[in-house]
C-alpha cells in the first residue's frame, strides 16, 4: 500500500492524501483519495470498475468536495463534510470481485473507522457494500461520521428506516439521485421556457441513477426515446415504456430484451448519443463523451448523471455548438446529500418528504448556478466552481481545515 501526502504535489491542486493498494491474492489495485476533511471527516462512494485509475478516483474525490460545498447551508443540521472517493480496478461481474472488495475494505478499515465515510457507487449496491463491510470487521461504511451526530442511536435508526422505504417496488435510496437529476433537467427546461410534455430524452445506463432519472422524467411528461445498457440501445421515437424496462432490468441495469414491444428498436450501443432528443443523460460511465463522438450529439442539454462523463475538450466543442452541459457536481449530488439530510435529521425517513426536499434544494442550486453562468458569461461548470470557491473558505473558517 502506497500513501502520498498532499505535500508531495502543489497545494492548490493536490488532494490531502492518496492511497494505492494491491490485492495480495489477485494483484488487482484499489485506490482511496481524501481530497479534503471537514471536522476531520470526508465523504465519497466506492466504485468497482475494470480500468479504474488513481487519476479517475482523484477527480471524483475533488468532485465530492465540490458537491459537499454546494449543499452547505449554515442553518442546516447537515454540515457538509470533506470530499473523498474510493475505486477498485475490477469488473463487478468477475467471480473474484466480492473477495477483492472485502480485502480492500479490510485494508482501508483504519481510514473508514477514522475519517472516510463511503457507500455505493458505480458497480456496487449499498447492500453489497454493507455485507462486505461487515465481513471486513467494520461497524458501518459511514461510522466515521457517528461522533458528529447529536444522537447516534436515533440518527442510525432514522437512516435505516429510510433505506427500508420502497416506492412502487424500488428502494427510496435508489430513487433519490434520479429525482435530483430529473429536477435539474426540469429546472433547465423551465428557465428556457420549454414545456415538459413531449420533450425527448435519451439515457445512457439504466442502473440506479439512470433508471430513476428515466422514471421521474417520464412521470413529468417527458418522452424517453432511447436508453442504453451493455447490450446496446433500445429506441422508440414515440416513447419507450419506462416502467416495463425498469421491471425487466437485472442487478446491473441490463434489460431483458424479451420485455420489448414490437415497436421498440434495438440499435448499437452508442446510438443513444445521436438520438433525436432534446436532453441527453449519460448515467453510466465516466469519459463517455469525447472530442470524437461529441459531433454526433444533437441535443440541446446534457445532464451529467454519471461522474465525469463529458471530457473537457468535448465540452468546449459542445458549448461552441450551443449545447449546455449541466455538470455532475450539481446534477448528481442529491444521493450524497440525501444520506446526510436524513442522518443529521433535516428530513425524516419518508419518501414524500425526501422528494420534496430534494426538488426544492436542487432547483435552488441549479437556478443559482445557471444564473451565475449567465451573469458571468461562463459555462455552468465554471459557475459551479465559482460557487464552491466562494463557500470553501467560509466552511474552513467555521470548522477549520482538517479538524
Amino acid at each position: 500500500m502506497t500513501l502520498t501526502p498532499a505535500s508531495a504535489a502543489t497545494p492548490a491542486s493536490a488532494p490531502l492524501m492518496t492511497v494505492t493498494w494491491t490485492d495480495h491474492v489477485t494483484g488487482r489495485q484499489g485506490h482511496l483519495v481524501i481530497d479534503r476533511l471537514v471536522r476531520g471527516v470526508s465523504s465519497g462512494g466506492l466504485r468497482l470498475r475494470s480500468g479504474c485509475t488513481l487519476d479517475e478516483v482523484a477527480g471524483l474525490a475533488r468532485g465530492m468536495t465540490m458537491k459537499e460545498a454546494l449543499h452547505y447551508r449554515p442553518e442546516g443540521r447537515y454540515i457538509p463534510l470533506g470530499g473523498a472517493k474510493g475505486g477498485i480496478d475490477c469488473d463487478p461481474r468477475d467471480p473474484d470481485a466480492y473477495g477483492v472488495l472485502v480485502r480492500y475494505l479490510r485494508a482501508m478499515r483504519p481510514h473508514i473507522e477514522s475519517f472516510w465515510t463511503t457507500g455505493e457507487d458505480l458497480g456496487l449496491t449499498q447492500d453489497l457494500v454493507d455485507r462486505a463491510a461487515a465481513e471486513a470487521g467494520l461497524v458501518s461504511s459511514i461510522q466515521a461520521v457517528y461522533p458528529l451526530l447529536d444522537d447516534e442511536t436515533e440518527a442510525r435508526r432514522r437512516l435505516a428506516d429510510a433505506f427500508a422505504v420502497a416506492v412502487d417496488g424500488i428502494g427510496l435510496d435508489e430513487l433519490v439521485g434520479g429525482c435530483g437529476v430529473a429536477e435539474s433537467v426540469l429546472t433547465a427546461l423551465d428557465r428556457a421556457g420549454v414545456p415538459h410534455t413531449g420533450t425527448r430524452v435519451a439515457v445512457q445506463g439504466l442502473g440506479t441513477m439512470g433508471g430513476a432519472t428515466a422514471r421521474f422524467l417520464a412521470r413529468a411528461g417527458l418522452k424517453v426515446v432511447a436508453v442504453a445498457d451493455v447490450k446496446g440501445t433500445i429506441a422508440n421515437s414515440a416513447g419507450l415504456d419506462v416502467e416495463a424496462l425498469l421491471s425487466a432490468r437485472d442487478a446491473y441495469g441490463t434489460v431483458d430484451r424479451a420485455a420489448l414491444r414490437p415497436v421498440d428498436r434495438e440499435l448499437p450501443g452508442n446510438a443513444w448519443l445521436s438520438a433525436d432528443a432534446d436532453v441527453l443523460v449519460p448515467a453510466a460511465v465516466s469519459y463517455a463523451i469525447d472530442v470524437r463522438n461529441q459531433a454526433a450529439v444533437t441535443a440541446r442539454w446534457i445532464a451529467e448523471a454519471a461522474n465525469m462523463p463529458v471530457l473537457p475538450d468535448a465540452e468546449e466543442l459542445l458549448a461552441a455548438r450551443g449545447v449546455t452541459v449541466l455538470p455532475d457536481v450539481v446534477v448528481n449530488s442529491a444521493t450524497n446529500a440525501w444520506w446526510w439530510w436524513t442522518l443529521f435529521g433535516d428530513i425524516g425517513p419518508d419518501a414524500d418528504e425526501a422528494f420534496a426536499h430534494i426538488r426544492c434544494s436542487m432547483r435552488a442550486l441549479v437556478e443559482q448556478v445557471l444564473t451565475r453562468a449567465g451573469r458571468d458569461g461562463s459555462s455552468p461548470r465554471v459557475a459551479a466552481h465559482a460557487v464552491v470557491a466562494d463557500r470553501l473558505p467560509v466552511i474552513a473558517e467555521r470548522f477549520g481545515w482538517y479538524a
